[in-house]
């Protein structure tokens, strides 16, 4: 399983029609395992704020090693919620930012830390 580019609206209107919700669902348990990695949700809420070089990603959490960073983004990019950009520039620069799938985790990732602040001592 893997997530989509695309979402599925009809698959969204039939589940907001429907205020129960069903005691098990494998996307949603799949979801949770992809965004509840070590570390997927601190470089999540890195790259919200802008696109970030690698060793920028790094620098922002602390005890995240390059070769477990290396492959979240790997993850993440395959997952379609990270994109890999290769600047031109001299000399070449590569940059990791949020696609709009991953953008879209955004109000998701504010309401976890809302609630940690309140919640987790």
């Amino acid at each position: 399983m893997n997530l989509r580019t695309e979402p599925n609206v009809a698959k969204h209107a039939e589940a907001t029609d429907h205020n129960e919700i069903s005691p098990f669902c494998p996307r949603f348990q799949y979801t949770l395992e992809l965004i509840g990695r070590r570390w997927v949700g601190a470089i999540l809420r890195t790259l919200m704020g802008a696109p970030r070089r690698f060793n920028e990603i790094l620098g922002a959490i602390p005890g995240l090693s390059d070769r477990l960073l290396t492959e979240r983004l790997r993850e993440l990019e395959t997952e379609g919620i990270v994109i890999r950009v290769v600047h031109s520039d001299r000399p070449v620069r590569v940059t990791y930012d949020l696609t709009c799938c991953g953008r879209s985790l955004e109000p998701v990732i504010r309401s976890v830390s809302e609630w940690a602040e309140v919640w987790v001592r």
